[in-house]
């Protein structure tokens, strides 16, 4: 199968239905599908082996994604926000391809390198005017209709080394499609605002889930809360989804000049990063006719793995029980279609309760890169991240395995210090972080951000805050005081970033 399939269903089923909104303009599912098959003959003329995006979210980018998908060749957007160099050595590693977007700047960096350069608004008219010679399918042999083809290449961050490159094949993507939306399930009235850039694996699951789903894509290139809420109210947005610092803005817009009318919005997903707890409380009350889902996932395995879903999230707001209420800093349970076990440092499933390693597997669970498989040999794939579940199978994520304290050969998850501090009236943002010790080997450092109007509070307020919460242990040794911490576009915390700073 191929991810193509999604969008042809989708096509035959209802071509006059509004797929996609952006900018002001629609397109039908019958003009998506007419402009992937036109997208599908620029590629196979232009002999590329990769399709690279090198734009903000548009049709663009829809089209892009189908018509590599009838090509058979791999769909590869990139971070635009990257330096020159780190962007020219990426399309180094996947020429030669067909490139979307800025043409100044790729011929630029890239002008060597053999690619096709195409402008956003150039490509989308040519894949509209262009007529395929023939059908796509039978007229490509390349395009691997069995699904084990590769049908996304997406960078990882590349913090600490080059990036790798993940890879997502069709069955991947199309075991996680299958198994978590019903086909045509939208009413005619849904639609979804999707405005995570087009490289991270939640705007791609967000297009392909809309689109099996029959649900009009509403895009937003460029997020501010403002925009954000004024596209709610005009296009009658029914979903969405955000990561936890647009939530965060968008609360404080509505909590400083008010919203417009949100009554259509029904459903708010959230993931690729840690939500405070005071932003997902808040939003609760300001969005109490919406359901609201957090997502946990990655790159490789297709998005979601784990829900915390709308019921769980009211009832832990309105619960008494500590252990009910601290769900709402969960991350739920496992979706259906996938496995999840805790292990420890010699590979052991670990109880209920104990901290260790989160370890998926499933048929949308790639765990596979260019460079080489991270899947063992019974198809489990190492997230790197490091958390616990507790006894009713909720799910806790305690940050990455690579960010635990190490205190004298205890191991301390930075989360439950940074709740702690966060429950201090001046403290807006916090950010826990293992710190070099002569005596420990490693501490614990702090970076705080205070809240507006709110003055430094005194370090042994803070110390004494966390010790009677936790151990003694858990008791910062050094704490800053910083204006904003760094995060990146999708709200994940650069906590690598803040570290250097406490080491300085």
């Amino acid at each position: 199968m191929n991810i193509a399939l999604l969008l042809e269903m989708a096509a035959d089923a209802a071509p006059d239905r509004i797929a996609l909104v952006c900018e002001g303009k629609r397109w039908t599912y019958g003009e998506l599908l007419a402009a992937a098959r036109g997208a599908f003959e620029l590629i196979r003329q232009s002999d590329a082996q990769y399709v690279a995006l090198l734009d903000e979210s548009s049709e663009a980018a829809v089209i892009a994604v189908f018509g590599a998908a009838l090509a058979g060749v791999a769909y590869c957007p990139l971070n635009y926000r990257l330096p020159d160099a780190d962007l020219a050595a990426l399309l180094g590693r996947i020429a030669p391809a067909l490139v979307i977007g800025d043409e100044e700047r790729i011929t630029r960096i890239a002008g060597e390198q053999g690619h096709t350069v195409l402008a956003r608004e150039d490509f989308a008219l040519k894949a509209q005017e262009t007529v395929p010679a023939g059908d796509a399918r039978e007229n490509n042999p390349g395009a691997d209709e069995s699904g084990g083809g590769v049908a996304i290449q997406l960078f990882t961050s590349g913090t600490t080394a080059a990036p790798k490159a993940a890879i997502l094949r069709h069955v991947n993507l199309l075991g996680y499609i299958l198994g978590t939306v019903e086909f045509g399930s939208a009413e005619e009235t849904d639609a979804a605002l999707v405005v995570v850039p087009p490289y991270h694996i939640a705007g791609i699951s967000a297009l392909l889930s809309s689109i099996y789903a029959l649900r009009t894509i509403v895009m937003l290139p460029a997020f501010s809360p403002e925009g954000w809420l004024e596209l709610v109210r005009t296009e009658r947005v029914s979903n969405a989804f955000v990561v936890p610092t647009m939530l965060s803005r968008i609360v404080e817009a509505m909590e400083r000049v008010g919203s417009p009318d949100i009554s259509s919005l029904r459903a708010i997903a959230y993931g690729g990063g840690k939500m405070p707890l005071e932003v997902i409380r808040k939003a609760l009350d300001l969005f109490p006719q919406a359901g609201f889902t957090n997502a946990y996932g990655l790159t490789e395995t297709s998005s979601t793995v784990a829900l915390l879903g709308p019921e769980d999230h009211r009832a832990a707001l309105a619960s008494d029980d500590p252990a009910v209420r601290a769900r709402l800093t969960s991350l739920g349970k496992p979706i259906p279609t996938v496995e999840i076990e805790i292990r420890g440092e010699n590979g052991e499933v670990l109880p209920a309760g104990v901290p260790g390693e989160i370890y998926v597997r499933g048929e949308q669970v790639s765990g596979e890169y260019r460079e080489k498989s991270a899947l063992d040999a019974e198809g489990w794939f190492p997230t790197r991240d490091a958390g616990y579940r507790d006894e009713h199978g909720y799910l806790f994520l305690s940050g990455r395995a690579d960010d635990v304290i190490v205190r004298g050969g205890e191991n301390m998850s930075p989360g439950e210090i940074e709740d702690v501090l966060l429950t201090h009236p001046a403290i807006a943002d916090a950010c826990a972080c293992a710190i070099p010790s002569v005596e420990w080997g490693e501490t614990v450092g702090i970076a705080l951000v205070l809240r507006e109007g709110h003055a430094a509070p005194a370090e042994p307020d803070l110390k004494d805050l966390v010790r009677a919460r936790l151990r003694s242990s858990r008791v910062p040794e050094k704490i800053v005081f910083l204006g904003e911490l760094p995060y990146n576009e999708m709200g994940k915390l650069l906590r690598r970033k803040v570290k250097d700073l406490l080491a300085d």
